[in-house]
């Protein structure tokens, strides 16, 4: 594994039965890099996390966490790596300070009070400290939450949707403490489905009912798309919206406040469904594809290889 590299993974599979969560999926996270990790409910993000931190045997596949083996090394692995779930899963009757030391005595961290104290401090928790966990809003079981998969000093941290529920002042506070700690050398991987999050990534990869899909920057995935965009204002626009998705060359056609995104990936086709419906009451204008216009497409692009069943 090259030096700069803290995830390098190929081939990675995982099946439950006729159902194949992870398909060959091939990523690479540099070393003190932040990456989102993209995809509708059900793509298997949550596997494929779990794989990487040792809590889930992948079926196929090889490469390194870490410097570790995936498969052989998976117990070095998890006590390199913080691991934050999407739901909040401490002790709500117990307050910070002593979610935090019974996280410690787990991990048989020595110098446990130290440990706890300067994990309060880091994230600012110390004036809380004693407050009972269950008492707690929604941002601030996110900064317990991460301090506590903070609290061993990992290399690593997997963020199945940190920042689900939270509003967006705690959301704006923990990207900041994100980067500050990407900065110290600390590499993410982030689940997420806010684009504005994602835009705040140094590199996203978009997972689709298992299979990678994209993966770059920001710049670079929507480059990828190859996706021609308009942007129409007007009258009766979820009408206007009905006519263009019944035509060939739209692949969508979705309202963004008071506009509608009309998008397609081929421009010639799509200019001439448009030119089917355009009228003088309509303003329409071309515009730069967006992160969301992307990832909807991508979306619709593709087949949910196993409908009847809920999964993660």
């Amino acid at each position: 594994m090259p030096d700069d590299l803290a995830i390098d993974v190929r081939g990675m599979t995982k099946r439950f039965g006729d159902l194949t969560a992870v398909n060959q999926i091939d990523l690479q996270v540099r070393t003190g890099e932040i990456c989102g990790f993209l995809g509708p409910n059900g793509s298997g993000k949550t596997t494929f996390i779990r794989i990487l931190c040792g809590l889930l045997r992948p079926d196929a596949g090889n490469g390194t966490c870490l410097g570790h083996d995936v498969i052989a090394e998976s117990e070095a692995i998890k006590r390199q790596v913080g691991y934050m779930t999407q739901r909040f899963s401490f002790y709500e009757d117990l307050s910070i300070a002593e979610n935090l030391d019974f996280v410690a005595r787990m991990y048989s961290i020595p110098n446990r009070r130290a440990a706890v104290r300067e994990s309060l401090e880091r994230l600012g928790l110390a004036e809380r400290q004693r407050q009972l966990a269950g008492q707690l809003s929604g941002g601030w079981k996110q900064r317990l939450a991460l301090a506590a998969c903070m609290i061993h000093n990992p290399k690593l941290l997997l963020l199945d949707e940190p920042t689900a529920g939270v509003d967006p002042k705690a959301r704006r506070e923990f990207w900041e403490q994100i980067h500050q700690l990407a900065g110290q050398g600390l590499t993410f991987l982030i689940a997420t489905h806010y684009m504005d999050e994602a835009e705040r990534c140094h590199r996203l990869a978009y997972i689709g009912y298992g299979k990678l899909l994209a993966h770059g920057t920001v710049a670079e995935v929507i480059e990828q798309a190859h996706l021609t965009t308009w942007s129409v204002s007007g009258p009766n626009l979820l009408q206007l919206a009905e006519q263009l998705r019944a035509r060939p060359g739209v692949k969508q056609a979705v309202a963004f406040g008071t506009t509608l995104h009309v998008s397609g990936d081929d421009a010639s086709a799509l200019e001439q469904a448009i030119a089917a419906v355009r009228t003088e009451a309509h303003e329409w204008h071309l515009i730069e594809s967006g992160l969301e216009d992307v990832f909807i497409h991508l979306i619709e692009q593709s087949p949910d290889n196993f409908a009847p069943r809920a999964r993660k």
